[in-house]
C-alpha cells in the first residue's frame, strides 16, 4: 500500500463513517494485522471505541479477523483491507447499474445493502417496500413480493452472494515463522465464491406477505431507539434468520470490465459491431471464470442465433463484422479456429491492454501536447528506438525531439536504456535506447489519480466546512416547508418562510451546489480510470504469474 492509497483509504473512511473509525482504519493499513490489545495502546483509543469501530468496518467487508499467528488460543488479529475501502469510492457506479439493470427497485436494494455492509433478505425487503411506498402517491403502495421477485434476479445474475459462515472466514493458521518489525502475511479478504461456500447463491424461502407502509413523520427516530415498536417488529420470523446478504462487488466489477470493452468497440467502429461483442460476453459469462484471458470459444453459428432479434443482420454480414473485429489493431476479438463457421473469443486481456495504452497516450497528449504523445505512441509501439530514430520516424526537428524525450524521461513516462558493446562502458561504444514501460507507467498513473481523487475529497470538503452554517440554515428552512406543506399550510406562509433566505445567501447556495456536482463528477471520470489502470494491471499480474 502506498501513501496516496493511505491517504485516500483515510479520507474515504472520514466521510463515511467518522473520526474514530478513520483512526483505527488507517492505523490497521499501516501496521498490518493486530489484536485488540496492541490496537489499544498503539492507536491511543478507548476499548470500547475501538470496539466498535472493528465491527463497523468488518461490518462493511474493509477489515477481517483471523487466528493469531501463535496458533490456537493466541489472541484474534484483525486487518483492514485497502482494497475494500477503495471501493468505497465506486459505491455511486454500483448504485446507478442497479438502477440500470433492475430499476428503481434493484436500486434501492444496492443502496441499502451498500450503506448497512449485510442485512438479511426479509429486512432489505421490508425497508425497500417501504420507500418505495413513500415516494409513491398517496393510495399507492408496493407488494412485498415484487421486491422479492427482484432481490432473486439480483442473486440469480451474483450481483449478490450470501455472506459466508464465520468458520469460513477465518482463515487456517500460518506456520511461516515471522520476522520481528516485517510487515504482517496478506490477510484474504475478497468475498466468497461458489466453490468455497456451496450456498452462496442459493434464495431462502421467505415467508413475506403484504405491501409497503408509507413512513409517518419522527417514525424513523422512534425505531432507531429501540422502543416497542421496534422490538415487536424484530419477533416476527420469516424463515431466513442468520442468512445474511452482501454486495459482490467482484461481479460488478466484471460487468464494469465488460461495458468498457462494449463501449471502446462502439466507438471505435460502430453500434452492431458493439452488439456482437456484446452477444459474445453474454454468451461466455457463464462459462468463463475471471482470471481467464479471453472468453471460451463460440461459434459464428452460435452468435447468430443469439443475436437480438432487433438486429436483423444475414449470417454474410455478420462474417463480415466479425472479420472486421478480427483484423482491428485493437484486437478486441480473436480467431481460434474454422469449426462451426469460425470460432471466435473476446480477448479480455488484449482488450485491457490496448485500453490501458490508449489511455496513457490521451494523458500524454493533454499534459504535454500532441508532438510529445506522438513520441510516446512511437516508442510504444516500436518498443526500443535511438534519439535519431525517433526523429525520423516522429518527423520532428532534432532540438524539439531532444527536449520533448528529456521533458518525457523527467516525468518517468519514457526511459533510457544503454547497451553497451565494450565492458567499459564508454559512451562512444554504447547505444543508447530510448523506450517505455507500458505496466510501470500505468503503476505509476494509477497513484497520480489516487492522488487526484483524494485532492477532489479534500477541495469538496473544505468547502462544505466554509459554508456549514449557510447548508444548516438551509437544511432548516427545508424542513420546515416540508413540514407546513404536509399540513397544508397556506401559500403566504410558505412564501415567507422561502423569504428567509437572502437573494445573495442563494445564490451563494447555487453556487456551491454546482461546485461541489462538478467536484463529484470529476471523481466520477478517475474513478472510470482508476478502474481501467487497476483491471489492466491484474490482468498482467496473472499473465506473467
Amino acid at each position: 500500500m502506498t501513501a496516496q492509497e493511505a491517504r485516500l483509504c483515510g479520507l474515504l473512511l472520514r466521510e463515511h463513517f467518522g473520526e474514530v473509525v478513520e483512526k483505527i482504519g488507517t492505523h490497521l493499513l499501516r501496521s498490518g494485522a493486530q489484536n485488540l490489545r496492541t490496537i489499544v495502546n498503539e492507536s491511543g483509543t478507548p476499548i470500547d471505541l475501538v470496539k466498535k469501530s472493528l465491527c463497523v468496518l468488518m461490518k462493511h467487508g474493509a477489515c477481517r479477523f483471523s487466528i493469531g499467528r501463535k496458533g490456537p488460543g493466541s489472541p484474534v488479529e484483525y486487518q483492514a483491507s485497502c482494497e475494500r475501502i477503495l471501493g468505497i469510492l465506486r459505491y455511486p457506479r454500483y448504485i446507478y447499474t442497479a438502477k440500470t439493470l433492475y430499476s428503481d427497485t434493484g436500486e434501492l436494494i444496492i443502496e441499502e445493502l451498500l450503506q448497512r455492509g449485510h442485512m438479511t433478505m426479509s429486512s432489505i425487503v421490508k425497508m425497500v417496500a417501504d420507500r418505495l411506498t413513500h415516494n409513491m402517491e398517496e393510495g399507492r403502495s408496493i407488494e412485498y413480493n415484487e421486491v422479492v421477485s427482484t432481490f432473486s434476479k439480483l442473486v440469480e445474475t451474483h450481483f449478490l452472494q450470501r455472506c459466508p459462515p464465520v468458520s469460513e472466514v477465518v482463515p487456517p493458521v500460518s506456520t511461516a515463522p515471522t520476522v520481528p518489525g516485517a510487515p504482517a502475511a496478506p490477510v484474504s479478504t475478497g468475498p466468497p465464491t461458489p466453490e468455497s461456500f456451496s450456498d452462496c447463491y442459493l434464495v431462502p424461502s421467505v415467508s413475506l406477505a403484504g405491501r409497503g407502509k408509507r413512513r409517518r413523520s419522527g417514525e424513523d427516530v422512534v425505531l432507531d431507539q429501540g422502543t416497542t415498536k421496534k422490538a415487536k417488529t424484530d419477533l416476527q420470523t420469516h424463515g431466513d434468520e442468520g442468512i445474511y446478504w452482501q454486495v459482490n462487488f467482484e461481479r460488478f466489477h466484471l460487468h464494469f470490465r465488460d461495458q468498457t470493452i462494449i463501449s471502446a468497440v462502439a466507438s471505435k467502429l460502430d453500434q452492431t459491431s458493439s452488439e456482437i461483442v456484446r452477444t459474445m460476453l453474454r454468451m461466455s459469462e457463464v462459462t468463463t471464470t475471471p482470471s481467464a484471458s479471453c472468453t471460451q470459444a463460440l461459434s459464428a453459428n452460435e452468435v447468430f442465433r443469439s443475436l437480438p432479434a432487433n438486429y436483423s443482420i444475414s449470417r454474410p454480414i455478420l462474417d463480415q463484422y466479425l472479420t472486421l473485429l478480427v483484423d482491428d489493431p485493437m484486437e478486441f476479438v480473436g480467431k481460434t479456429g474454422d469449426s462451426g463457421g469460425g470460432m471466435y473469443v473476446v480477448n479480455l486481456h488484449k482488450a485491457l491492454t490496448n485500453l490501458a495504452r490508449a489511455t496513457l497516450e490521451s494523458v500524454v497528449q493533454e499534459k504535454f501536447g500532441s508532438r510529445s504523445a506522438r513520441i510516446f505512441r512511437l516508442l510504444l509501439r516500436k518498443r526500443h528506438l535511438e534519439q535519431k530514430q525517433v526523429e525520423d520516424f516522429a518527423m520532428i526537428p532534432a532540438k524539439e525531439a531532444k527536449d520533448m524525450l528529456y521533458t518525457l524521461m523527467s516525468e518517468n513516462l519514457v526511459l533510457l536504456q544503454e547497451l553497451p558493446k565494450t565492458p567499459d562502458h564508454a559512451p562512444s561504444r554504447t547505444f543508447y535506447l530510448y523506450t517505455v514501460n507500458q505496466l510501470a507507467t500505468a503503476r505509476m498513473l494509477l497513484q497520480h489519480c489516487y492522488k487526484a481523487v483524494a485532492n477532489l475529497i479534500d477541495r469538496r470538503l473544505f468547502q462544505t466546512k466554509e459554508s456549514k452554517r449557510l447548508l444548516e440554515k438551509s437544511q432548516r428552512i427545508e424542513a420546515i416547508m416540508a413540514s407546513l406543506q404536509a399540513s397544508g399550510a397556506e401559500p403566504e406562509q410558505l412564501t415567507e418562510v422561502e423569504e428567509m433566505i437572502s437573494a445573495p445567501e442563494k445564490q451563494q447556495l447555487e453556487s456551491l451546489r454546482h461546485h461541489i456536482n462538478k467536484l463529484d463528477s470529476a471523481e466520477n471520470q478517475v474513478d472510470e480510470t482508476i478502474f481501467l489502470l487497476k483491471s489492466y494491471v491484474a490482468s498482467t499480474a496473472r499473465i506473467t504469474r
